[in-house]
């Protein structure tokens, strides 16, 4: 029996996890959502598992990777098998519009959403967010059929001509457009593990909503070939920048590790961004998050190091 089996839906991300892992003698294996089967007689293949699967795999063609992979998190949880960033993880991750509700109840400042399944209904509602607003699928996916409307016969048109946005759930939201991208501010990024932040950084892009942090999807100035596979039509005019920001305020830190609590996240990001008029609003809760090695190493550490320490610390607790 391994020590760990990692569940996730796409290799790439995975590799700098998998070197560390192996660097470090752990003894792990792997379960791919792509493919994948398991019955209510099947017995765990290790005492831990740590989930790595992303809502956006339906961008991929993984579209059945999410639901099986809550399944099969849901069952192995259900015979007591401690999985790091389970169901109750993947869950919250998967909705933006419980996001939403866990931050409204916690008092933090959000984006006011409302979740659709009919253009009609919106329309009944709509002036409660106003225009501009953004339109997003409510499970989310690395910023992909995002769209900045500027009015509802806008919503109408772009969801009777492009009908596949509706997917994978057939469930949108439209949320409150906060403008962000002047000079000084930007998209803060928190980087969690075990509840305490790991890092933080400042994201700069031109307005693109595909700010996923890794190297294999955004090289940056490290260079490389981008593995990505989210299109982006149109292209945007620059890759995102990630940069090292020491200066997270206390305060923000402090509702970053009370949504990870709320949000049952071993391991997670938080985004909030800066607004003109001061306001300091949380946006996103990522269960799967990518960490970026170079922003990491400014602060003096290998995030994938730290988070092997982690995963070491739970397989000596779960072999007792």
């Amino acid at each position: 029996m391994p020590d760990l089996v990692v569940i996730h839906e796409h290799p790439e991300w995975q590799k700098p996890l998998f070197e560390a892992l192996k660097a470090r003698g752990v003894d792990y294996a792997v379960q791919d959502l792509k493919s994948a089967a398991f019955s209510e007689v099947d017995q765990p293949l290790a005492p831990l598992y740590f989930n790595q699967a992303s809502p956006s795999a339906y961008l991929r063609g993984n579209t059945r990777a999410v639901p099986l992979g809550l399944a099969f998190m849901t069952d192995l949880e259900a015979q007591g098998v401690r999985v790091l960033n389970g169901a109750k993880a993947f869950r919250f991750e998967l909705s933006k519009i419980a996001q939403a509700r866990a931050m409204q109840r916690l008092g933090i400042d959000h984006p006011r959403s409302i979740a659709f399944n009919d253009v009609r209904a919106l329309a009944a509602r709509a002036h409660e967010i106003g225009f501009p607003a953004i339109l997003k699928p409510d499970q989310g996916g690395s910023g992909a059929r995002m769209y900045k409307v500027e009015s509802m016969a806008e919503v109408e048109y772009i969801l009777s001509t492009q009908p596949e946005l509706w997917l994978p759930d057939n469930l949108l939201v439209l949320q409150e457009y906060l403008p962000h991208d002047a000079p000084g501010r930007g998209i803060l990024r928190m980087e969690f593990l075990g509840g305490e932040l790991l890092y933080a950084m400042r994201v700069r892009s031109d307005g693109a909503f595909n700010l996923c942090p890794s190297e294999v999807c955004h090289p940056g100035e490290e260079g490389g070939e981008s593995f990505c596979e989210l299109p982006t039509a149109p292209p945007p005019k620059m890759a995102p920048v990630f940069e090292p920001f020491p200066e997270v305020p206390a305060e923000a830190v402090a509702i970053g590790k009370k949504l990870c609590e709320i949000g049952h996240l071993d391991v997670g990001g938080i985004e909030y961004l800066e607004t003109a008029d001061g306001r300091r609003v949380f946006y996103d809760i990522n269960a799967n998050s990518n960490l970026r090695r170079p922003v990491a190493e400014a602060f003096g550490f290998d995030p994938f190091e730290r988070v092997v320490d982690f995963l070491q610390g739970h397989i000596a607790r779960v072999r007792g």
